[in-house]
């Protein structure tokens, strides 16, 4: 396991030392020079981070001299870097066997051996010095790496304070209890109590950096750091916490309430980055409600809520389908003027709010990213326009929103153009200009309409009786290439009947005939209906006949109709007996309102008939 660490510092060794030999450096030491004092920090951080490193591979019996007073003549390591022999102020050479060097990187590149000497007692008290040496880790035959009494002083004999070394037996036990917890007797405060590990915040974040510790434990553990007078509770410290919570997903409960209570005894330790943390768990949990609960608390925790505040929060409520909270957020954010950055996060948003029937909110938030160049996703300005499109009054803000359809886009948008068409030609309140006029357009720059637009606005159009415009947009289909469908021609119809314009209505009747080998009976149902209310009885019974002849079988309502307008305007009840046997012929089935309705004319009639002969005979 060592061995390639060992020769991979072993060749940068023997780089280092081709740049200053070692006759120099002996030269250097024993000349006594003024040298400037080395710092205890990268000392520090080295041996820190070797401690994490050992902790983390649990290689403790793994060992390496790398400090010794007599070389080791026996260790073919040895003889490959050779004992480096170095004279102390005493005339003692003491040797440093395998010695491992840190590099350092100025401005100007490798900096080399400095001016700077490290002075450290040995085992035997002899004072070894080393140039500008930045030493890593030392661990005896023992498997202990601890540095001992060591200490780092000055040239003119003053002591530095003493390096404060981590005990890792005892953080080993700490992790090795936390990450064990279903073998813990008692509980975990109780455990780390007997362990008596002096805390710091260097000690805590190597915790909560050591993976595989359960949540539960984590939290735990902090509570348990938290009672501690010697440990201060700092924001990198809550950070690390709530990030290896969430990373688990679980004890998000627990987690949010050690949170909450630490923000509300120290301001400034909780940011709005840990926040939002949590509220992204929650929103991927779909929890909605406690999203907003910690959306509601910013403010007493002191912090001010950032874009990615308003996103989650909105997203959370969202998957919960609480849109009247998402709508009342998303009022806030636009107030504070802050919309997540990129196109695909704004959209999000606007593609929730239109689920919840909120499109007019949605709008306003497509309104402000205009306002900042943002672009959102097309499948999300489709939904706008098609949410915008349910209710009468939101039409025009759609029909505004066509104009800005993206060009590449617009030839592919042919449902969010229809959708407003319809949207314009069922309000009422709107003119049906507006509806012929952006069917104008379609035709000139895309998206081409087909069949489905022109009925539409061919339909709105009949049933306003503007029935020459209705004729034009017929011819314009036909120039077009398109074929006029069944639907067409019965709207037409339809409103031709409805002006008492019975002959025009044939006209079309007749055209729908040659264009097509097969109508359907409410094509025939239109006409008959117009005879009807004009009292031509007659008309709707050859228009009647002709149906069966042209292969169009009428229905029972079609039947219905007719008895009915016999029997109440006409009071024919012959023809309308006539009409039942034919029905039952058929085998349809006429309701008994219909069949009583038929028998009373008929008594009514004969009861006439009756009354007139007696009063004849008298």
């Amino acid at each position: 396991m060592w061995r390639p660490t060992i020769l991979a510092r072993r060749s940068f060794l023997s780089k280092l030392l081709s740049n200053q030999s070692l006759h120099g450096l002996q030269n250097n030491i024993s000349k006594n020079q003024t040298l400037a004092p080395v710092t205890v920090s990268s000392f520090e951080s080295s041996f820190r981070y070797y401690s994490h490193w050992v902790s983390s591979k649990s290689c403790l019996h793994q060992t390496t001299r790398l400090f010794s007073t007599t070389p080791s003549s026996d260790s073919s390591e040895s003889e490959s870097l050779g004992s480096v022999p170095i004279e102390n102020d005493n005339k003692d050479t003491v040797f440093i066997d395998n010695l491992e060097v840190v590099s350092s990187e100025s401005d100007e590149g490798f900096s080399g051996f400095g001016d700077n000497k490290v002075v450290m007692e040995n085992d035997n008290k002899n004072t070894v010095f080393g140039d500008n040496l930045e030493v890593v880790s030392s661990v005896s035959n023992e498997g202990s790496s601890d540095f001992g009494d060591n200490n780092v002083v000055m040239e003119d004999g003053e002591e530095v304070e003493e390096v404060k070394e981590l005990d890792l037996e005892k953080l080993e036990s700490v992790l090795s209890l936390l990450q064990s917890s279903g073998s813990i007797n008692g509980s975990i405060e109780s455990s780390l109590e007997e362990i008596g590990l002096s805390l710091n915040e260097e000690l805590v974040v190597k915790v909560l950096e050591t993976p595989y510790i359960p949540g539960e434990n984590l939290i735990s553990f902090f509570k348990w750091a938290l009672k501690k007078p010697e440990f201060s509770v700092t924001n990198r410290a809550v950070e690390l916490l709530v990030t290896a919570v969430c990373i688990e997903g679980r004890n998000v409960y627990a987690l949010w309430d050690l949170v909450k209570e630490i923000g509300e005894k120290e301001k400034g330790i909780v940011s709005a980055e840990i926040l939002n943390e949590l509220i992204a768990l929650l929103s991927r949990l779909g929890k909605g409600k406690a999203a907003f609960e910690i959306f509601n608390k910013f403010g007493e925790l002191g912090c001010a809520p950032n874009a990615d505040t308003y996103y989650f929060t909105i997203e959370a409520l969202s998957k919960r389908s609480i849109y009247d909270w998402a709508s009342t957020v998303c009022e806030k954010m636009l107030n504070a003027d802050m919309l997540p950055k990129g196109g695909e996060k704004v959209g999000k948003i606007v593609s929730f709010l239109c689920k919840g029937n909120k499109s007019r909110d949605a709008h306003l938030v497509y309104l402000s990213a205009k306002e900042k160049n943002i672009s959102l996703p097309v499948s999300s300005i489709k939904f706008l326009i098609s949410s915008l499109c349910r209710k009468d009054e939101s039409v025009k803000l759609a029909l505004e929103m066509l104009d800005e359809f993206p060009e590449k886009e617009r030839k592919h948008a042919i449902k969010s153009f229809s959708y407003v068409i319809n949207g314009l030609c069922r309000a009422k309140d709107v003119d049906i200009d507006e509806a012929k006029n952006l069917l104008l357009k379609m035709i000139d720059a895309g998206p081409p309409p087909g069949n489905a637009v022109f009925n539409t606005v061919i339909n709105a159009l009949s049933k306003k009786g503007e029935m020459g415009e209705a004729r034009k947009l017929l011819k314009v289909m036909e120039v077009r290439g398109l074929k006029p469908d069944v639907y067409t021609y019965s709207v037409i119809m339809s409103g031709y009947t409805k002006g008492g314009e019975m002959e025009e209505a044939r006209k079309i009747l007749n055209e729908a005939k040659k264009k097509h080998s097969k109508l359907s009976p409410v094509t025939y149902h239109t006409i008959i209906q117009g005879y009807c209310k004009l009292e031509k009885y007659d008309k709707a019974l050859e228009l009647l006949g002709e149906m069966k002849e042209y292969g169009v079988q009428p229905n029972a309502d079609e039947y219905n109709k007719i008895i009915q307008s016999l029997c109440l305007k006409a009071l024919d009840w012959t023809t309308a007996e006539k009409l039942l046997e034919e029905m039952k012929e058929n085998g349809l089935h006429l309701n008994a309102i219909t069949k009583g309705l038929v028998r009373a004319v008929k008594e009514l009639e004969q009861e006439e008939v009756g009354t007139n002969e007696i009063m004849t005979t008298a």
